[in-house]
């Protein structure tokens, strides 16, 4: 969708798991690019494959029994699907550095702070111990944890959940990441404290021409901080383009229910629209397009075809039958509409 040079290129991701009670489709054609600079959010409800696409870029889908079956992850023009665990090994942390969702389980709770940053930092940069530990410092102040002299040499259980994901994002930054995927950053946080950190991760970006991956279920983090928008289900895009054009002109069904679903400050009492249902189970999606189950447009047509996204505009793909310029229009747009229109 982009003409600039990309940093990161996903083509046609698929990544599955194959379990005793089927095979879970948990990334099923996933395409999109980040460019030197900008911020891609990714957003959709839990199950999506937010996570699992991420994990995907940076080869560490647990093999059993997950295995990417398909697709290419070009990275400055290399594909990291062909690079060997010992060539993965130099690129995470240093290239391209990931803050995980869960700061607990990331971090060693036998280990202090300053220990694991410093093992990142000496891994991937020709310092010596004193000069870690140096910008280690920096680094836990540069993100906001306070006495960061003598919270250095804590350990995680230590720290409230909001600062162990400082932690992680302090570690994240420590080598001067090309790239950065963020899993959720902001969710252990108060309003106050996410603040801070999206401008740390936008003054971070500017310094170093970073490219970020946002993966978020906020959609005020993705108005934030985030250039373009692709929101996700059931392991597939159901719309990809820049997020003004989102949030102005939103077409996938999805897409409007999710925005519907947010509380709006308005001096007018209006119940919040929900999303009806609940996401497909992945090993066995059902016949067509895996939303029209909940779709309140859904068609004849949705139920026996599974459409594919094409653009709809410059910039703007679409999952979506009624948004497909590829059919005969007319007959798209007056088919027969089996779901209701009003909410």
């Amino acid at each position: 969708m982009q003409n600039n040079p990309s940093l990161l290129e996903v083509r046609n991701l698929h990544t599955h798991f194959f379990t005793k009670t089927g095979v879970v489709k948990a990334v099923d054609g996933v395409n999109f690019s980040v460019n030197p600079g900008e911020t891609l959010g990714i957003v959709g409800e839990s199950g999506s494959g937010k996570s699992i696409t991420a994990l995907s870029i940076l080869g560490l889908i647990p093999s059993p029994p997950g295995k990417i079956v398909d697709g290419n992850v070009l990275f400055k023009g290399d594909d990291l699907l062909k690079k060997s665990p010992k060539e993965m090994r130099a690129i995470r942390g240093k290239e391209i550095a990931m803050v995980f969702q869960d700061p607990m389980t990331s971090l060693n709770p036998v280990l202090s702070v300053e220990k694991q940053m410093v093992e990142t930092i000496l891994t991937h940069e020709n310092l010596t111990k004193k000069q870690a530990s140096d910008r280690a410092l920096d680094l836990l102040k540069l993100v906001g944890i306070p006495d960061a002299q003598n919270r250095l040499r804590n350990y995680p259980h230590e720290f409230s959940g909001g600062m162990r994901q400082r932690v992680m994002i302090a570690i994240a930054l420590s080598c001067n990441p090309s790239l950065l995927i963020a899993d959720e950053p902001t969710t252990a946080l108060d309003v106050t404290i996410q603040a801070q950190i999206l401008a740390l991760f936008k003054n971070m970006q500017k310094e170093l021409n970073m490219g970020v991956i946002m993966i978020t279920h906020d959609l005020g983090v993705v108005a934030e901080v985030c250039d373009r928008v692709m929101v996700m289900y059931a392991g597939k895009p159901a719309e990809y383009t820049e997020t003004k054009r989102l949030f102005d002109h939103g077409k996938h069904p999805y897409t409007l229910g999710l925005m519907h679903s947010i509380p709006k400050i308005t001096k007018e009492k209006k119940k919040l629209e929900a999303i009806t249902g609940m996401p497909p189970d992945l090993r066995s999606l059902p016949n067509g397009c895996s939303f029209a189950p909940r779709c309140k447009y859904v068609m004849e047509g949705c139920l026996q075809a599974d459409p594919t996204l094409k653009n709809v505009a410059e910039d703007h793909a679409v999952r979506c039958f009624l948004h497909d310029r590829s059919n005969n229009e007319e007959e798209t747009f007056n088919a027969t509409i089996i779901g209701s229109e009003q909410s």
